[in-house]
């Protein structure tokens, strides 16, 4: 082969390379998986372990409204129900994609929105919840 096509191959590996890595997946929000609505499942450093499923379908979030105390451990795991949703809390750097789990403390009373962080068609505004901290 000569130099041109050795230059080419290089140029196709490494964009190769990029596409791969920027398809990668990093899931650092660990925790359980359940359904329904928030339960508590124990203590954790003066708190309880709250565990909640959000079901997204179009337009709107099941619960729209969470409520735990200061202290708890809260888990959340998004569950598309119809259509393709995601969940964010801004405030506690929280963006979860389908299938996806969170684990937050919950330090701070007050209220927190959360809202679809995807696109999701002419019903996407409508798609908020808030998570009440007391």
């Amino acid at each position: 082969m000569n130099k041109k096509s050795y230059l080419f191959m290089a140029l196709v590996v490494i964009a190769a390379l990029i596409a791969l890595s920027a398809c990668g997946n990093s899931n650092n929000n660990k925790g359980n998986n359940s359904s329904g609505s928030p339960t508590a499942s124990g203590t954790t450093g003066g708190g309880e372990a709250v565990t909640v499923t959000v079901n997204a379908k179009n337009f709107e979030f099941d619960p729209q409204e969470i409520k735990a105390k200061v202290g708890d451990t809260l888990t959340i795991t998004l569950n598309n129900t119809a259509g393709n949703h995601g969940f964010a809390i801004p405030d506690l750097n929280v963006n979860l994609k389908n299938g996806e789990t969170a684990t937050v403390t919950l330090d701070k009373a007050g209220t927190y929105e959360y809202n679809c962080s995807i696109q999701c068609g002419s019903g996407h505004d409508n798609m908020v919840g808030s998570i009440t901290v007391s």
